[in-house]
C-alpha cells in the first residue's frame, strides 16, 4: 500500500487523499507491531478468550497505545482522529488482529473521559500509568436488564460523606477482564437523565468481583465481561465531572466510538473481499477457476463497488471529525450503513466459498462469526436509525 491511495487485492484501487506520509508511517508501525505480538498468540488468546495483559505496555512502548493523550502525561500528544482510524483500519483488516481491539477500543472510546472530564488531580493520578499501559481501562454502561437505554440504568451509588457506596452489575464489558480502571455509569439520583454520574472504579476495591469471561459466538480473543458491584466504597474525588452529569458525560464520545466502528467495518469488509479474491482464483470448479464464472464477477464487482463507495463516504466523516464537524446523526448512519453492509458483503463471500466457507480453517468462517456483532455493539442498528430518523423531523 502507498500513502494516498488504498489497495483490494491486487486488482481494485481507490485513491485516498485521507493521510499524510506520517500517517501511513504509523500504519506500517501498527502492521509490525500486529504480526510481531498477535499472530504468535492468536490461536492462544482465543482459546484463552483474553490477551496477555503485558500487551498493553508493548503497545505504550510501540506509541500505539495513547497517542492521544496529554505529552506531559507521557502521551503523545496528537489529537488527529485520523491515526485512531488508521489503527481500526490496519487492525481490522489483518485476520489475527482481533486481541488487539483493546487497545484500540481505549484510545478510541475509553481515553476520551480520562482526558476530557478529568479534573487535574485526576489527570495527575490516572494518565501517566494510563500512557505506560500499566493501568488498563474500560467503560462499564451495558447492564443485564439495560442495553441501548442508557437512562434504564439501575447500579446505584450512594454518597456516604466522602465515598460512594456501589451497588449492582454490569455485562458485555471489554477488557473487563484486565481493567485497572473502570469508568462505571451509576445511578445517584432517581431522575431519569439527570440521575447519572460517572465513577471511576479501581479493580482492586473490596466488593467489586469480575465475574466469568462470557463465551461469544465470534472475536474470542477479546475479553468481554460481567462485573458485579457490592458495596463498594470509591472515593468522592474518583467522579468525573459534577454529580449529575453522566448522560452528557456518556453521549458526548459516542459519535466517535460509532465512527471508529464504522471505519473498521469497511476496513474489515475490504479484508474479506481481498481474501475471497484470491480463494476465487485459485479455486477451481468445472475444470476453471470459480472467479471466471459470470456470477462471481458480478457478486465480486457489486462488492467492490459499494466498498469504494463506503470507503469515500467514511474517509470525508473523518476528515471532518478530525475538525470537529460530524455529528451524532451522521455518525449514527455511517455506523449502521457500514456494519449492516459489512455482515452482507461476509455472508456473500462465504457463498462463495461454498462448503469450505462453513470449514473453521477457512478465515472466512471466522469472519461470519466476527462481523455479526457490529451491528449490535456502539448502538443497534435500530438505535440508530431512530438517531437518523429523529433528525428528519420525524
Amino acid at each position: 500500500m502507498t500513502a494516498g491511495s488504498m489497495e483490494i487485492g491486487r486488482t481494485v484501487k481507490t485513491a485516498r487523499t485521507l493521510y499524510d506520509e506520517e500517517h501511513e508511517q504509523f500504519r506500517e508501525v501498527v502492521r509490525a507491531f500486529a504480526q510481531q505480538h498477535a499472530a504468535p498468540n492468536h490461536e492462544r488468546w482465543a482459546a484463552e478468550g483474553k490477551v496477555d495483559k503485558w500487551l498493553f505496555t508493548e503497545a505504550a512502548e510501540a506509541g500505539i497505545l495513547g497517542f492521544g493523550l496529554p505529552e506531559e502525561y507521557g502521551g503523545g500528544g496528537s489529537d488527529d482522529f485520523r491515526f485512531n482510524a488508521i489503527m481500526g483500519e490496519e487492525l481490522a483488516r489483518n485476520p489475527v488482529s482481533d486481541g488487539l481491539a483493546g487497545i484500540a477500543l481505549q484510545n478510541d472510546i475509553v481515553f476520551p473521559y480520562f482526558t476530557d472530564l478529568t479534573n487535574d488531580e485526576q489527570k495527575a493520578r490516572w494518565l501517566p500509568g494510563i500512557a505506560r499501559g500499566e493501568l488498563v481501562t474500560a467503560v462499564a454502561m451495558t447492564e443485564p436488564g439495560t442495553g441501548s437505554d442508557l437512562a434504564g440504568i439501575r447500579t446505584r451509588a450512594v454518597r456516604d460523606g466522602d465515598e460512594y457506596v456501589v451497588n449492582g452489575s454490569k455485562t458485555f464489558i471489554s477488557n473487563g477482564q484486565n481493567a485497572d480502571l473502570v469508568v462505571v455509569a451509576v445511578r445517584t439520583s432517581d431522575d431519569r437523565h439527570r440521575g447519572l454520574s460517572l465513577l471511576v472504579v479501581e479493580g482492586d476495591r473490596p466488593g467489586f468481583t469480575r465475574g466469568r469471561n462470557l463465551h461469544k459466538v465470534g472475536l474470542h480473543a477479546q475479553d468481554t465481561s460481567e462485573l458485579s458491584f457490592v458495596d463498594v466504597r470509591v472515593p468522592v474525588a474518583n467522579l468525573l465531572g459534577a454529580e449529575g452529569d453522566g448522560f452528557p458525560g456518556l453521549m458526548r464520545n459516542l459519535p466517535q466510538e460509532r465512527l471508529s466502528i464504522a471505519a473498521a467495518a469497511v476496513a474489515a469488509a475490504e479484508g474479506v473481499l481481498e481474501r475471497t479474491l484470491a480463494y476465487v482464483k485459485e479455486r477451481t470448479a468445472f475444470g476453471q477457476p470459480i472467479g471466471s464464472f459470470q456470477h462471481t464477477r458480478f457478486t465480486l464487482a457489486e462488492i467492490a463497488t459499494a466498498l469504494r463507495v463506503s470507503r469515500v463516504y467514511v474517509d470525508e466523516l473523518i476528515a471532518r471529525h478530525s475538525r470537529g464537524e460530524v455529528t451524532a446523526e451522521e455518525a449514527a448512519a455511517a455506523k449502521w450503513y457500514t456494519t449492516e453492509q459489512y455482515v452482507d458483503i461476509v455472508n456473500r463471500c462465504l457463498q462463495l466459498h461454498g462448503g469450505y466457507g462453513y470449514m473453521q480453517e477457512y478465515r472466512i468462517a471466522q469472519d461470519y462469526l466476527d462481523s455479526r456483532i457490529t451491528t449490535i455493539y456502539g448502538g443497534t442498528t435500530e438505535i440508530m436509525k431512530e438517531i437518523v430518523g429523529r433528525s428528519l423531523g420525524l
